[in-house]
């Protein structure tokens, strides 16, 4: 054990190993190595395996390997830099997490890979035998924005992932459901294409809208109607008939709020300030007062003052 690595040190104790070319066993030793599978870090520190491998000979004449070297089942693979168990950890932190996030990911770990190396374990994983969809979600996917798209074709009822069509084209999704008769029911949106092809591919199927297209043609409708109508909503809207007034809107004389007593004329504890007024500038304080006195000018120029030869 060194500073920050892990150090373990083992060999394989099986007599021989079967050739990977023509399955016959050998326990002939033609020679033996050192490998170094990086595994699982242990206690937040990197583990190195030092594993010494042994090179055995082919006794089949016709096999087309002269020589071969044992793998640890469940350990070790062909050309393979680290251990089967660190290989299945990246490829699940690459499903969860996709390339760059995943690549951050595992050097959280300890583990220094790129993206490009968490989406090719990705890849390298075995398809899954998966029942055929009942209730289908088609969507379109970029690879490229605004130049290349695809379709997604996603099981509604257990939300996974079906496949990934490398067009959106109406033949591509036609074939694609025709190899499937047991679909009954396809949720999609309002594309043409989407509607040709499951027209074509699947003529038994229901066509449904998603609910997220249903929720936004909704938003964008009631949108377009408010927009319509803004111009009704700088109205002031009617009173209902009925409605009382609040206090503080219809004051007569002598209320407690303009002599700040009450009506013994001593302060009044329920008697508040008036809510705090706007200020106003000279010139509208000014005009204010004209139209209180009923002479408002008429035009802007009674406010500009005469000249000296009228004076």
């Amino acid at each position: 054990m060194h500073n920050e690595t892990v150090r373990i040190e083992a060999r394989s104790t099986v007599s021989g190993s079967s050739c990977p070319g023509c399955g016959s066993w050998s326990e002939r030793v033609h020679s033996s190595y050192l490998r170094f599978p990086a595994d699982v870090p242990s206690a937040g520190l990197r583990v190195v395996l030092r594993l010494r491998v042994r090179r055995f000979v082919c006794r089949v004449a016709w096999c087309g390997r002269r020589t071969f070297v044992e793998q640890v089942t469940g350990l070790t693979r062909r050309y393979s830099r680290w251990t089967e168990r660190l290989r299945s950890t990246l490829a699940a932190v690459g499903l969860a997490l996709a390339g760059r996030a995943g690549a951050r990911m595992a050097g959280v770990f300890g583990v220094s890979v790129s993206r490009s190396t968490v989406l090719r374990l990705v890849e390298a994983l075995p398809e899954l035998d998966l029942p055929a969809p009942r209730v289908v979600g088609l969507d379109e996917y970029a690879t490229r924005k605004g130049r290349h798209y695809g379709t997604v074709l996603v099981d509604v009822e257990t939300r996974r992932q079906v496949n990934l069509l490398p067009d959106r084209e109406a033949s591509s999704l036609a074939a694609w459901l025709a190899e499937r008769p047991d679909v009954a029911v396809v949720c999609r949106d309002r594309a043409p294409f989407f509607a040709e092809g499951a027209t074509v591919g699947a003529p038994q199927a229901v066509q449904v809208a998603d609910r997220w297209h249903l929720w936004h043609n909704l938003g964008e409708a009631a949108e377009r109607c408010v927009a319509d109508h803004r111009g009704c909503l700088r109205n002031k809207a009617p009173e209902p008939p009925g409605q009382v007034r609040p206090p503080w809107t219809t004051r007569s004389a002598g209320h407690p709020y303009d002599r700040g007593t009450g009506a013994t004329g001593a302060a009044s504890p329920s008697a508040r300030a008036p809510p705090t007024r706007i200020r106003r500038s000279p010139r509208q304080r000014k005009c204010a007062a004209r139209c209180r006195r009923g002479t408002r000018p008429t035009s802007s120029a009674e406010h500009r003052p005469a000249p000296r030869s009228a004076l």
